[in-house]
């Protein structure tokens, strides 16, 4: 078993250098709004360097690891809203930073992290400066609010580190430490309880990693003591995800247009009514300080107008939406996820109902199949390329429906379905569904003469009868679940659960229908990906229609990244 826990020390750090407009604090006991705009960008930075570091810390060896860049996204997403300030209250750059979190919050991890930084907002509402003793408060508060963002929180993980951060910060703020000594604490403090993870949770141990989510937010308060130290942090690319298609704007309007206002008594409720008359996809959410506002308009002017007449208007983003996707069919390059473009169902064959479905889908021949069950819009997305809160809102809001159903389809994008449900203005419940399979199980079960309540409910129930075998290959070697898996080996997932490893994919994918008794089932549906041929494909059908006579057996091209086979045991 492999025991050497990968963690960072900041102390092992000498060749860092000083950077020119990083002031070193000597002492100094409170930070304005403009100092801890730049804590947190280096701090972002320093997350940057280190997001592949953090994804390579995944349990399960699968080619979905991306925490790192889920909280790096996120954290961009936040400092993307914020500018370049000037700020003179901690609490105008706390609160602009938390909402632009919440919007951009990726996967599990990154919704962790926005609810981390609301809470810190919270606890500096306010106020001017930060002390020690106001920095502790707010450390505090983060990972309450954090804890609270879980429905079943689990030690040994992230929401640890941040407790036991926050604690430490709070002994050294009431012996007198200044602001540079508490997060000096605070970050030792991380570096232990990260330390620690594998000792709470046995799968950590077992593969030799500490928590991804843990060493994450560690790396954060490390960027921050950089920072105050006046050490630089060296940022680094990282990759955005990528989906390999595109598809021309479905609306009438050929502009995308992001700004945010800034101002004094805003009416969100009202600016959403006045955007709406310019355009459609129209996302508006904010309070009365700060609104951000997404149209897509033929008069990004006329919107602009609006916005300045409204307060300061900052972060202004104009993309000509025609113009990318001719440019897309011309150079046939893959566009980048963010933001998610949104493909919604101009011919569904469902019966009209009163409830839309938005679905969460990974590859162009799922999607088809989804949208052929009747969804109203999908965002593309999965494993590697979780969509954000913001993606997601975007197509709650593309759709006519007021009352929707929110298919996350991945077990990584449930926390921010469930964010983009308590942000959206339209009433949306979650059916928490983990995988394609039990994506499609749900529909299937959609009753168009049923209310919101009852529907969530049948397609909750229907997922769960749903058995989910997935095939792909072990990005790296490791000891998990009883199995020594090296790199490079075929691995199979049965209901999201690293099950089994072999040299064959066949082999693998009979191996994982024998764990689930598939003698006793009805129906197989195998949906194999993008780097696998249709005549393969129909191979492994006919193999698997001999091990079992009795059972129907569906082959479909769902064209997803990174998994041989997605596999529905019915």
């Amino acid at each position: 078993m492999v025991t050497n826990f990968t963690s960072h020390n900041l102390g092992d750090e000498r060749e860092q250098e000083v950077s020119s407009s990083g002031p070193t604090l000597d002492g100094e006991d409170i930070l304005d709004g403009d100092h801890l705009l730049r804590c947190l960008r280096t701090a972002s930075a320093w997350l940057d360097a280190h997001a592949a570091q953090i994804n390579a810390l995944n349990v399960f060896p699968v080619p979905d690891g991306d925490t790192g860049t889920n909280m790096s996204l996120t954290m961009r997403a936040a400092l993307d809203e914020a500018g370049s300030g000037p700020y003179s209250a901690v609490s105008d750059v706390a609160r602009v930073v938390s909402h632009g979190a919440l919007m951009g919050a990726r996967g599990n991890s990154g919704v962790i992290l926005s609810q981390l930084l609301r809470g810190f907002a919270r606890a500096l509402d306010g106020k001017d400066v930060l002390t020690p003793h106001s920095l502790a408060e707010a450390l505090r508060e983060a990972a309450a609010t954090a804890y609270k963002g879980v429905m079943k929180p689990v030690e040994g993980t992230i929401l640890t580190v941040a407790r036991e951060a926050a604690q430490a910060a709070e002994q050294i703020a009431d012996s007198g430490g200044d602001v540079r000594q508490v997060i000096e604490a605070t970050t030792l403090a991380a570096e232990e309880a990260l330390a620690r993870t594998p000792s709470m949770l046995p799968v950590l141990a077992e593969a030799g990693v500490v928590d991804a989510g843990g060493q994450g937010l560690t790396i954060f308060f490390q960027g921050v003591l950089r920072h105050l130290r006046g050490e630089r942090a060296i940022p680094t690319t990282v990759q955005p995800t990528e989906i390999s298609h595109a598809e021309a704007p479905n609306g009438q309007y050929n502009y995308d247009t992001q700004f945010i206002i800034i101002g004094q008594d805003l009416e969100p409720e009202k600016i959403r009514e006045r955007i709406a008359q310019m355009g459609d996809s129209v996302l508006v959410v904010g309070d009365r300080q700060t609104v951000k506002v997404h149209v897509h308009a033929d008069n990004p002017g006329q919107v602009l107008d609006y916005g300045i007449s409204q307060g300061s208007v900052t972060s202004i983003i104009i993309e000509n939406m025609q113009l990318q996707y001719e440019q897309f069919k011309a150079s046939r390059q893959p566009v980048p996820v963010q933001p998610a473009t949104v493909r919604t169902n101009g011919s569904s064959q469902r019966p009209a109902s009163d409830i839309g479905v938005v679905a969460v889908v990974s590859g162009e021949g799922l999607q088809r199949v989804f949208e052929s069950l009747g969804v109203s819009a999908v965002v593309p997305g999965g494993q590697t390329m979780n969509p954000s809160t913001q993606d997601l809102l975007t197509a709650i809001n593309s759709v006519e429906h007021d009352q929707i159903i929110l298919l996350p389809n991945n077990s990584n994008i449930i926390l921010t379905a469930q964010q983009a449900k308590e942000l959206s203005s339209k009433q949306v419940l979650v059916v928490s569904t983990k995988t394609v399979p039990q994506g499609i199980a749900a529909l299937l079960a959609f009753n168009y003469q049923a209310s919101l309540q009852s529907n969530a409910e049948l397609m909750q129930e229907a997922a769960k009868q749903v058995q989910t075998a997935e095939v792909t290959q072990a990005v790296r070697s490791v000891q998990v679940n009883g199995l020594s898996i090296a790199e490079g080996q075929v691995i199979g997932l049965l209901n999201d659960n690293l099950t089994t490893a072999g040299e064959d994919v066949s082999a693998v994918v009979l191996d994982l229908l024998e764990r689930v008794h598939t003698e006793e089932r009805e129906i197989i549906t195998i949906y194999y990906g993008e780097n696998i041929s249709d005549g393969e494909a129909r191979a492994l059908a006919e193999e698997i229609t001999a091990a079992y006579p009795d059972l129907e057996v569906e082959v479909h091209d769902g064209g997803q990244a990174h998994y041989y086979y997605i596999i529905s045991v019915e």
